[in-house]
Parts: structure tokens; sequence; C-alpha cells
């Protein structure tokens, strides 16, 4: 045999050099749940290793990140229920704990750069991501608040702003409302393709956050479809899109690797709840080493396609990848 890919394997040092992939600290973007207590620390249960903080555990936690070469992270707001309405106004409103948390933590951490998350779930007393009149959740309407949430977020310091919300022209409508109000350099993260997945159980859980009737079927995408992920992408790049979100990511790697080869913008993939907690659930009945596991789950993810990964592992994964 001439031809013998085993040599191209034979010594460390050779698979070393030969790595088509590599998965880096750079490529890491840690999602953080904030409460308004702050010295809240509250662990998830069903998300082991994660807790909704309060901004001081939180800031101990992001300065120890940062220590590891962790420079961006996404903020999560726990809201109570009596901050809640039927139109989210709380999302935008001046005595707002998150714009608050994030002005300041912006001012403690310039280095770092702070995405936020622009949809009506967390402030909603309906539990989603729109507006919702007589049973239906209305597109248009909602824009008007996820506009105003957003230039709220803007100016309290947010770097990226990521639109969850999936609601149709979103992105364009938030870009040119960020554009009036003087904010041309905030960033817009689109979750371009975000799956109606049963996998997001655990995020719910940390931010009670679940619809209070129905399901998200009618805005999120159909886990069936790949073509129609193409149109998504295509809107958002029209509407000013800076950055095209895959969620979840690891099964849907096809996904992430079809926008890859059909976009010229960074890809990022959201490496969700449910994902991470199966993984520990596994650890923990002894049937998977973790570290492992966590390992090439996310340079699955990069070998896929994804030029950034949000997920709950990036501090474990930063101190392997810097040892």
């Amino acid at each position: 045999m001439q031809i013998r890919p085993r040599r191209n394997r034979k010594s460390a040092a050779i698979r070393d050099l030969v790595q088509e992939n590599h998965l880096s600290v750079n490529d890491l973007l840690y999602p953080m749940f904030l409460m308004r207590d702050v010295n809240a620390n509250q662990p998830i249960k069903s998300m082991p290793g994660q807790s909704r903080l309060g901004i001081e555990p939180l800031s101990q936690k992001m300065e120890a990140c940062l220590k590891l070469g962790i420079k961006a992270f996404a903020i999560f707001p726990v809201i109570e229920d009596y901050f809640k309405d039927s139109y989210g106004s709380y999302s935008y409103a001046s005595d707002n704990y998150y714009l608050e948390t994030l002005s300041t933590l912006k001012k403690r951490f310039p280095e770092a750069c702070l995405m936020t998350d622009v949809a009506l779930d967390p402030y909603s007393s309906d539990g989603h991501d729109g507006i919702v009149v007589e049973g239906e959740i209305v597109n248009d309407p909602t824009l008007e608040v996820l506009a105003k949430m957003s230039i709220a977020q803007a100016q309290a310091g947010a770097d990226i702003i990521g639109p969850s919300d999936m609601m149709d022209g979103r992105v364009g409508f938030i870009r040119d409302a960020l554009d009036e109000a003087g904010f041309q350099n905030v960033s817009i993260m689109a979750y371009t393709a975000k799956y109606a997945s049963a996998f997001y159980g655990p995020f719910r859980d940390a931010l009670d956050s679940t619809p209070r009737f129905g399901d998200k079927k009618t805005y999120q995408m159909n886990p069936a479809n790949s073509r129609e992920a193409l149109l998504e992408a295509q809107l958002d790049e029209i509407e000013g899109a800076d950055m095209l979100m895959v969620k979840p990511a690891l099964a849907y790697l096809d996904i992430i690797s079809l926008l890859k080869q059909n976009s010229v913008l960074p890809i990022s993939a959201y490496n969700v709840s449910g994902e991470y907690a199966m993984l520990h659930a596994a650890a923990q009945n002894g049937w998977l080493d973790l570290e492992k596991t966590m390992m090439e789950s996310l340079l699955s993810i990069k070998r896929a396609g994804a030029d950034i990964i949000l997920s709950y592992f990036a501090p474990e994964a930063a101190a392997v990848l810097t040892r």
C-alpha cells in the first residue's frame, strides 16, 4: 500500500502538525444568569456548576474568567414575576436592575465584551418572546418593544445585542433604531436559526421563562428544516446583522456548516443548557468522562464551522486549553 493514512497519526507530534481544527479560548463566549439581589448565589439544579448570581459573585466569576482568557459574556436576567406584564415594559424601564448592572459591569471590566438578550420572554407575564393578543404572538407590535429594549441596553454599555425572539424583520428594525439613537457601533448577533428545540429546558428553569400557554413553534424554527435557515440568514444579513447564530449547537452541526458555507459573516453556535446538562448527568452516573466529552463536543462545534461558541462549559474548557 502506497497510501497509508495512519502515517499521519503515528505520534502526538505528527498528529499536532496535521490537525485541521483548533479550539481556542478566543472562541468562547460565556452565558451567565443575573439576579437582582446583589449577593445572590443560587445553584441551578438542572445545570450543575451554574448559578443565578447577583452582581458581586457574578463580578468575581467574570474576573476569574478574564484571567483564563475569556473576554466575552452573555448576561441573562432573572426577572421576578411582579416586574412582568403583557408588554415587557420593565425591559426598558429606567430602574431596570439588569440595565443598571450592565452599566456597572462595563465600568468594572471595560476590557470585557458584554452581550445582552433581546426578547420579551424574561419580562412577559405570558412567557413568550413577543406580545400576545388573543392567544397569538403578534409580530410587528413586538418590534417596537424590542427596539426600545435594544436602545436601553446599548445605553447601559452593551457591546453586542442578541435578538433571540425570532420575530420577522427584527434585525433591521433594531439596526435602524440603534443607528438613529447614535449607537452605530453596537453589534447585532442575530439568533438566525433558533430552533423550537427540546434542549432548552434547564435554561427555562434558570430564568423561569417557560411559556404560560402553548409553545414557541409559530416563531422558532422547525427542527426538520435546513433550507429555511438559509432564508433566515439571508434576511438577517440584508437587515444588518454582524454575526449569525445557530441554536442549539450539537443537534444542528449540519446547520452550522450550512451557514458557514453560505455566509461571509462570523457564525456563532449556542451550546445550550440541555446539551450541557446531559453530559453532566452522564458523567455523574460514571458513564462518560466529563472533561473529554466536553472538549470533544466543543471541538465538533468548531469543526462544523462555528467562529464563536456560547457555552456554559467556557470556564472549564478555558482551564483545559490554558494548562
